[in-house]
């Protein structure tokens, strides 16, 4: 099991996403302690980070096997729809 550590930027950036879609980046991340057994990740090229999709948000972080999984950052992905050009 890996120890979940959240960068204080990655815990300001909760703070005005919606409750119910805070419980479940919370649900996801806690996954990630049994990484490298998790789903929705994805290596980041050129860099050693990771990106964890939950929903409209993703999660990059940082992980080293058997230790611990730091969150650094959370955004959310603005989508394109058909009012879009």
């Amino acid at each position: 099991m890996n120890v979940i550590n959240w960068t204080k930027k990655a815990k300001k950036q909760l703070a005005p996403i919606p409750r119910h879609d805070v419980e479940h980046i919370i649900d996801a991340v806690e996954f990630l302690a049994n990484w490298p057994d998790v789903a929705n990740v994805k290596a980041l090229s050129d860099r050693d980070d990771y990106r964890l999709r939950v929903g409209r948000y993703r999660v990059f972080f940082t992980a080293t096997p058997g230790d611990e999984v730091t969150v650094i950052l959370i955004e959310e992905v603005k989508k394109r729809d058909e009012r879009t050009y």
